[in-house]
Protein backbone atom coordinates (compact mmCIF):
# COMPACT_ATOMS: atom_id res chain seq x y z
CA UNK A 1 0.00 0.00 0.00
CA UNK A 2 1.30 3.56 -1.09
CA UNK A 3 2.08 5.44 2.13
CA UNK A 4 1.49 9.41 0.88
CA UNK A 5 0.60 10.27 4.50
CA UNK A 6 3.95 9.65 6.29
CA UNK A 7 6.12 12.70 6.75
CA UNK A 8 9.14 13.17 4.87
CA UNK A 9 11.79 15.89 4.32
CA UNK A 10 12.48 16.93 0.53
CA UNK A 11 13.50 13.56 -1.21
CA UNK A 12 16.83 12.48 -1.78
CA UNK A 13 17.45 11.83 -5.40
CA UNK A 14 17.17 8.62 -6.58
CA UNK A 15 20.42 6.68 -6.79
CA UNK A 16 20.59 8.85 -3.33
CA UNK A 17 21.11 7.42 0.16
CA UNK A 18 23.94 5.48 -1.76
CA UNK A 19 24.17 5.63 -5.17
CA UNK A 20 26.24 1.97 -5.74
CA UNK A 21 26.78 2.37 -9.56
CA UNK A 22 30.10 0.25 -11.03
CA UNK A 23 30.79 1.94 -14.31
CA UNK A 24 32.76 0.60 -17.11
CA UNK A 25 36.08 -0.53 -17.34
CA UNK A 26 36.66 -3.96 -18.88
CA UNK A 27 35.73 -7.10 -18.03
CA UNK A 28 38.27 -8.72 -15.23
CA UNK A 29 39.64 -5.39 -13.93
CA UNK A 30 38.00 -2.81 -11.79
CA UNK A 31 40.74 -0.09 -12.38
CA UNK A 32 39.56 2.40 -14.84
CA UNK A 33 41.66 3.94 -17.02
CA UNK A 34 42.59 7.49 -17.03
CA UNK A 35 40.76 8.70 -19.65
CA UNK A 36 37.68 6.41 -20.65
CA UNK A 37 36.03 7.62 -23.80
CA UNK A 38 32.66 6.19 -22.84
CA UNK A 39 32.78 8.13 -19.63
CA UNK A 40 30.92 11.79 -19.88
CA UNK A 41 32.84 14.95 -17.82
CA UNK A 42 29.88 14.34 -15.12
CA UNK A 43 26.79 12.95 -14.43
CA UNK A 44 23.35 14.36 -12.38
CA UNK A 45 21.24 11.70 -10.84
CA UNK A 46 17.59 13.27 -10.16
CA UNK A 47 13.74 12.79 -9.28
CA UNK A 48 10.95 14.88 -9.19
CA UNK A 49 9.56 12.71 -7.32
CA UNK A 50 8.74 14.08 -3.64
CA UNK A 51 6.67 10.83 -2.35
CA UNK A 52 7.70 8.02 0.08
CA UNK A 53 7.04 4.67 -1.82
CA UNK A 54 6.83 1.54 -0.42
CA UNK A 55 4.56 -0.34 -2.97
CA UNK A 56 6.73 -2.04 -5.73
CA UNK A 57 3.16 -1.74 -7.81
CA UNK A 58 2.82 1.67 -7.06
CA UNK A 59 2.01 2.74 -10.91
CA UNK A 60 4.12 6.16 -10.67
CA UNK A 61 6.96 3.61 -10.99
CA UNK A 62 5.94 3.14 -14.53
CA UNK A 63 6.67 6.73 -15.18
CA UNK A 64 8.85 7.40 -17.87
CA UNK A 65 9.42 11.08 -16.19
CA UNK A 66 9.68 12.64 -20.28
CA UNK A 67 8.80 15.89 -19.53
CA UNK A 68 11.34 15.53 -16.50
CA UNK A 69 13.75 14.75 -18.97
CA UNK A 70 13.26 17.71 -21.32
CA UNK A 71 13.47 20.09 -18.35
CA UNK A 72 16.23 19.04 -16.87
CA UNK A 73 18.45 19.11 -19.99
CA UNK A 74 17.02 22.76 -20.74
CA UNK A 75 18.36 23.58 -17.17
CA UNK A 76 21.77 22.03 -18.07
CA UNK A 77 21.78 23.78 -21.31
CA UNK A 78 20.63 27.14 -19.69
CA UNK A 79 23.52 26.88 -17.18
CA UNK A 80 26.69 26.73 -19.97
CA UNK A 81 27.23 22.90 -20.35
CA UNK A 82 26.00 20.32 -22.63
CA UNK A 83 23.18 17.91 -21.93
CA UNK A 84 23.98 13.96 -23.14
CA UNK A 85 21.97 11.14 -22.68
CA UNK A 86 19.84 10.47 -20.05
CA UNK A 87 18.93 6.92 -18.47
CA UNK A 88 15.60 5.51 -16.61
CA UNK A 89 16.19 4.03 -13.48
CA UNK A 90 14.44 2.05 -10.95
CA UNK A 91 15.53 2.79 -7.33
CA UNK A 92 15.18 0.78 -4.60
CA UNK A 93 16.48 2.13 -1.10
CA UNK A 94 15.92 0.75 2.52
CA UNK A 95 14.32 3.51 4.94
CA UNK A 96 15.73 2.65 8.59
CA UNK A 97 12.49 4.83 9.73
CA UNK A 98 9.72 2.76 7.81
CA UNK A 99 11.81 -0.74 8.08
CA UNK A 100 11.68 -1.39 4.71
CA UNK A 101 12.32 -0.95 1.46
CA UNK A 102 11.23 2.36 -0.55
CA UNK A 103 10.93 3.04 -4.40
CA UNK A 104 11.51 5.74 -6.79
CA UNK A 105 11.73 6.37 -10.15
CA UNK A 106 14.65 8.66 -11.56
CA UNK A 107 17.45 9.66 -14.41
CA UNK A 108 20.89 9.78 -14.71
CA UNK A 109 21.71 12.79 -16.87
CA UNK A 110 24.82 12.30 -18.88
CA UNK A 111 26.36 15.99 -18.59
CA UNK A 112 29.47 17.67 -20.77
CA UNK A 113 31.57 20.52 -21.30
CA UNK A 114 31.30 21.58 -17.43
CA UNK A 115 33.28 22.11 -14.30
CA UNK A 116 33.29 20.76 -10.52
CA UNK A 117 31.78 25.04 -9.46
CA UNK A 118 29.54 24.39 -12.89
CA UNK A 119 28.16 21.24 -11.90
CA UNK A 120 27.90 22.18 -8.33
CA UNK A 121 25.72 25.06 -9.37
CA UNK A 122 23.46 22.92 -12.03
CA UNK A 123 22.60 20.26 -9.27
CA UNK A 124 22.02 22.97 -6.86
CA UNK A 125 19.18 24.39 -9.28
CA UNK A 126 17.50 20.86 -10.02
CA UNK A 127 17.37 20.50 -5.85
CA UNK A 128 15.75 23.79 -5.54
CA UNK A 129 13.80 23.61 -8.55
CA UNK A 130 12.24 20.17 -7.69
CA UNK A 131 12.07 20.68 -3.93
CA UNK A 132 15.19 17.82 -3.41
CA UNK A 133 17.02 16.98 -0.46
CA UNK A 134 19.74 16.33 -2.19
CA UNK A 135 20.84 15.83 -6.54
CA UNK A 136 23.90 13.63 -6.65
CA UNK A 137 26.64 14.44 -9.18
CA UNK A 138 29.53 12.24 -10.67
CA UNK A 139 32.61 13.42 -12.10
CA UNK A 140 34.43 11.05 -14.28
CA UNK A 141 38.08 10.93 -12.99
CA UNK A 142 41.69 9.15 -13.35
CA UNK A 143 41.76 6.62 -10.59
CA UNK A 144 44.95 8.61 -9.37
CA UNK A 145 43.12 11.59 -9.34
CA UNK A 146 43.64 13.51 -5.29
CA UNK A 147 40.17 14.51 -5.73
CA UNK A 148 38.91 10.68 -6.89
CA UNK A 149 36.86 9.63 -3.87
CA UNK A 150 34.32 7.17 -5.10
CA UNK A 151 33.55 4.70 -7.68
CA UNK A 152 30.54 4.30 -10.55
CA UNK A 153 29.83 0.71 -10.89
CA UNK A 154 27.39 -0.60 -13.49
CA UNK A 155 26.54 -4.96 -14.16
CA UNK A 156 24.41 -6.17 -15.62
CA UNK A 157 21.92 -9.24 -15.23
CA UNK A 158 19.64 -7.71 -11.70
CA UNK A 159 16.28 -6.94 -11.90
CA UNK A 160 15.24 -4.50 -9.87
CA UNK A 161 12.67 -7.44 -7.34
CA UNK A 162 16.10 -8.71 -6.79
CA UNK A 163 17.84 -5.80 -5.73
CA UNK A 164 15.07 -5.39 -3.33
CA UNK A 165 15.34 -8.77 -1.97
CA UNK A 166 19.09 -8.97 -1.94
CA UNK A 167 18.96 -5.21 0.30
CA UNK A 168 16.98 -6.08 2.87
CA UNK A 169 18.74 -9.76 3.26
CA UNK A 170 21.90 -7.35 4.12
CA UNK A 171 22.64 -5.75 7.26
CA UNK A 172 25.52 -4.48 6.17
CA UNK A 173 24.02 -3.35 2.46
CA UNK A 174 21.63 -1.65 3.88
CA UNK A 175 23.57 0.36 6.60
CA UNK A 176 26.38 1.52 4.30
CA UNK A 177 25.16 1.20 0.66
CA UNK A 178 21.75 2.43 1.38
CA UNK A 179 20.16 0.79 -2.18
CA UNK A 180 20.84 0.90 -5.78
CA UNK A 181 19.16 1.52 -8.93
CA UNK A 182 18.74 -0.39 -12.15
CA UNK A 183 18.27 0.52 -15.81
CA UNK A 184 15.38 -0.78 -17.55
CA UNK A 185 17.49 -3.40 -19.46
CA UNK A 186 19.06 -4.66 -16.30
CA UNK A 187 21.81 -3.09 -15.02
CA UNK A 188 22.72 -2.46 -11.51
CA UNK A 189 24.23 1.12 -10.76
CA UNK A 190 25.52 2.25 -7.74
CA UNK A 191 27.71 4.79 -6.85
CA UNK A 192 30.03 4.72 -3.93
CA UNK A 193 32.88 5.60 -1.91
CA UNK A 194 36.05 3.89 -2.98
CA UNK A 195 35.95 2.12 0.78
CA UNK A 196 33.07 0.51 0.18
CA UNK A 197 33.98 -1.22 -3.09
CA UNK A 198 34.56 -4.33 -1.74
CA UNK A 199 31.05 -4.58 0.06
CA UNK A 200 29.73 -3.58 -3.37
CA UNK A 201 31.57 -6.67 -5.19
CA UNK A 202 30.04 -9.00 -2.04
CA UNK A 203 26.43 -7.40 -2.71
CA UNK A 204 26.88 -7.85 -6.72
CA UNK A 205 27.75 -11.62 -6.18
CA UNK A 206 24.51 -11.90 -3.84
CA UNK A 207 22.38 -10.32 -6.52
CA UNK A 208 23.54 -13.57 -8.39
CA UNK A 209 25.32 -10.87 -11.06
CA UNK A 210 28.98 -11.78 -12.50
CA UNK A 211 31.62 -9.16 -11.30
CA UNK A 212 33.73 -10.12 -14.07
CA UNK A 213 31.40 -8.21 -16.37
CA UNK A 214 31.29 -5.24 -13.78
CA UNK A 215 32.33 -1.92 -15.08
CA UNK A 216 33.95 0.96 -12.68
CA UNK A 217 34.42 4.28 -13.27
CA UNK A 218 36.73 6.63 -10.59
CA UNK A 219 35.90 9.72 -9.50
CA UNK A 220 34.51 12.20 -7.62
CA UNK A 221 30.50 12.67 -5.75
CA UNK A 222 28.94 15.10 -4.23
CA UNK A 223 25.26 15.42 -2.50
CA UNK A 224 24.26 19.06 -3.40
CA UNK A 225 20.98 20.36 -1.75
Amino acid sequence: MNDDTTPRPRRLLATGVIALLLAITGAQSTHASPADPACPAAEIFATDNTSVITDPDDPRLRTRLTRFHHEVRAIIRAHGARPGASTLLDGVFWSADLRQATYERSREFDVDRVGRDGLHHIAGVIAKEYDQEAVLTFRCLPRTSPETDAVEIEVPGVEASGLREALVADPEAREKLGGGSVTLDGRLVLVAPIADLPLARKFTAALGADWKEARVRYGDREFVS
